[in-house]
Order: C-alpha cells, then structure tokens, then sequence
C-alpha cells in the first residue's frame, strides 16, 4: 500500500515535469558493451536503501546478462540502513541471488560506511570488500537468515558497533580490502588483466574490462533524496510554515504552491520512511493549534501548545531511524522563529490597521521592552509592537505603558502615571476654557 501510494506520486509529477520516461526506478536505455574482454556494472548506493533503490537494482540485475558481455555486478555502498520492510528486502536478496553475473559489494570510497540493513547486504554477497578508512556494523537484528549472513558469529560481534576494514577483514566479514574501486574488480574470479610495470618499475595487475557506472534517472534521484530523514523532516516543516504562511496573510499564490509541492514531497518521503502515524498527527495538529493564535496576531497559549506538540511529534517522527540533529533542530527552531515572531508580525504588517479589528489595543497596558524616546518597542499581551510616545514622557525600559491610540503599525503608548500632555491635548484643554468662558 505504502508503495502504491508512492509510485503514484512519481507518476504524478513525473508526468507534470515531462520526465514521465524517467520513472520507472530502472528504467535506463539499451547498454550494451562494446569491450570484447568484457564489461563490469557498477551501480551506486547511498544514502537510506529505499523502494526507488531496491527496485533499480532489481531491475539492473535482472537486465544483465553474459550475453551483452558483462562480467559482474558491483555495488558501491555508502549507506545508513534500510527503508524498506523486511520482505521487500528479502525479494531484493532473492532477485540478487538469481542473477546471471556474479554481483558483490565494495564498500567505499574511503570515508564511506555501511550500516544497519546495508551493513547485511554487503555481508550476504560473496567477494565483497572495504576500502581504507570505511567503517561496517552496527548490523542490529538480521532480516535474513543466519546462513546467508556471512559467518554468524562474526555478524554477532557488529550488531551494536561499527569495525574498521581491517577490522572486518581480520573477523571475515569481507574477503579483502580493496582501497580503490578498480582493485575490488580484479579480485573478482576471472576478471580478465594483464600484467604491467608501475612508474617504479614494479609489476601490477591491469583491469582490461570496461567499467559501466549507471546512476539512477534524475526523477528517480529527486525522489531518493526526498526519502532521506533530514530532507523528508524539512520538507514537511516548510509545507506547514508556507502553507499557513499563504492561507492567513492572503499572498497572491506563491508560497501556496511551494508549500504544495512541498507537501507532496513531504507526503512522498515519509511514505518512503518508517514514520509513527501518532507523531506525524502530532505535527498535524501543531499547525492546527498554531492558526487559532495566528488569526488574532498574538502568540498566546495554542501556540505554545502547538509547539509542544511539534517538539514531540518532530523527535518521534520515524521509527528506528533518527533525524539528523542539524535537520531536527532547523524545524523545530525555525517553526518556533515563524510562529513566536515571523508569522505574528506579518499579520499585523498585512491587517494591522484601525479599521480592521485592532482598535481593541486601545486601553491595554503592556511594558516597554527598550528605552522610548519618542519611540522605541513594547510588548502587549505577549507580542512585541513598534510604540511612540510625548517627547515630554520618555519612557525608560522596563517601565509599564497603557496604549491611547493606534497609528498604522505604530502604538501611541504613555506611562502608567504622569504622562505629559502633547501640544493636541493643550489646544483641546484651551478650547474648553475659551467656550467654557
């Protein structure tokens, strides 16, 4: 269901950018090799291990043949996990399984890391190998059985740590470390080389069969990206932030659709992900509690209870996966930033006038949140406000002030006690004793 839901979406907006020949995740146009030693596919992994991922290399796999003059599959791993259920990895391990070509694993290039799910997908193919300074583990509870994850007591030892490649070499869980890509091929059985003399003079195996990197289609790549936790996560916040950014402040339609369109990605990715329903509820009702507060310009207690609720549904959002803690705190310090100050003031910037609704202010005492002399800010009931006062009553920070009039965006504000008349007032009070008179 997640999946059909998913394709949908490709489907969709593949179509609307005209890429609609892009979609299919395997879909790539007639390879052939052209090296009559012969050819090796090498198709990249990074990032979470999704449907998009799982079902190209499926795809790949079951495309290649002998018969086209490929020798040999490699997977090049750079990845944290898996984001596909159980089965759908075993499907994936049974199509591997079944191929035509021998198809290993290199994990690199250095730096990279296999953990979790990937960790055991590189465990479950035969010759795979490390480059120098990549890390394996933290493999956590198997999906496969035990005799298709390498040697079972080795596995055992990386459930909750991850190990070096020489590490992992010295334990078995790799055949070899293979500092670059090119010495993973020649270690496969009956890749065809030549022997030739280094800059030094010293012999060296030379790979004579043709390497054929195929990389996903670009739709394919956008919706990969889309599934990662971080871009997801973000996606999400800035659907909401946009979304009631467009409904309240009345905006001629642009940040409507990029909200949209974020939402759509948003809805794609965290269909992609393992997501906990009551914690995405929890987002769902923050953006609730946070259009109660907005449509008075103030914050009050709905937005701190929407906040509490993005807070939480934000850290409990995917289950078994993290959210980056840079991605984690971007949407929930931004969300607070948009609802506490940024959404507020665009409100009032937008329908702050006398004569829509504001003259309520008038006769509400505040305090002063900086020296006012004639101007300076205030804070009413909790939101912050450009204030003007009588030259003649300077007003010191921290002191307590009462609104008499609304200018535009602006208070006139006078201190709770002994303000000064201005020059309005004195003509007022001279008027009176003259018809008084």
């Amino acid at each position: 269901m997640r999946r059909s839901a998913s394709r949908f979406v490709i489907v969709v907006l593949g179509l609307g950018l005209g890429l609609v020949g892009a979609v299919p995740a395997g879909a790539q146009s007639e390879r052939s090799c052209k090296n009559e030693q012969g050819c090796v596919l090498v198709i990249g992994i990074t990032g979470f291990v999704d449907s998009i991922v799982a079902d190209y290399i499926t795809t790949a796999v079951r495309s290649t043949s002998p018969s086209d003059g490929y020798r040999a599959i490699v997977l090049t791993v750079d990845s944290t996990g898996l984001a596909i259920t159980d089965d759908e990895f075993a499907q994936l391990m049974e199509s591997i399984g079944r191929s035509a070509v021998p198809v290993s694993a290199w994990v690199g290039p250095s730096g990279a890391e296999a953990r979790g799910g990937a960790a055991e997908l590189v465990l479950a193919l035969e010759g795979s190998s490390m480059a120098s300074g990549t890390e394996i583990g933290e493999l956590g509870a198997t999906r496969l059985a035990d005799s298709e994850v390498g040697t079972v007591a080795a596995a055992a030892s990386i459930r909750t740590e991850m190990v070096s490649e020489k590490r992992a070499v010295k334990l078995g869980l790799v055949e070899a470390s293979a500092p670059l890509l090119g010495d993973h091929v020649l270690n496969i059985e009956g890749m065809p080389s030549r022997v030739v003399k280094d800059d030094k003079g010293d012999p060296k195996r030379e790979l004579l069969a043709t390497g054929v990197v195929q990389k996903l289609p670009l739709t394919s790549q956008l919706f990969h990206t889309a599934a990662s936790p971080s871009v997801a996560y973000l996606f999400l916040s800035i659907a909401i932030g946009l979304l009631l950014f467009e409904f309240f402040t009345a905006g001629v339609g642009v940040a409507g659709l990029v909200g949209a369109l974020a939402a759509v990605m948003a809805g794609f990715g965290l269909g992609e992900l393992p997501t906990r329903p009551w914690a995405l509820g929890l987002c769902l009702f923050a953006a609730f509690a946070f259009a109660i507060d907005i449509q008075t310009a103030i914050p009050r207690l709905w937005t701190w209870i929407g906040l509490l609720c993005w807070g939480i549904g934000s850290i409990f959002l995917l289950d078994g996966i993290g959210i980056p803690i840079v991605a984690l705190v971007s949407g929930i310090g931004g969300i607070a930033a948009t609802m506490l100050s940024g959404m507020p003031a665009m409100v009032r910037s937008r329908f702050a006038t006398p004569t829509l609704g504001r003259g309520w202010l008038i006769g509400l005492e505040g305090v002063a949140t900086s020296g006012i002399n004639p101007d300076g800010l205030v804070e009413v009931e909790g939101a912050p406000w450009r204030a003007l006062t009588n030259r003649a009553t300077p007003i010191q920070q921290g002191e307590g002030i009462r609104v008499v009039a609304i200018d535009g965006l602006t208070l006139e504000v006078e201190p709770l006690e002994g303000g000064a008349m201005d020059y309005r007032e004195k003509r007022k009070k001279s008027e009176d004793i003259v018809r008084d008179n």
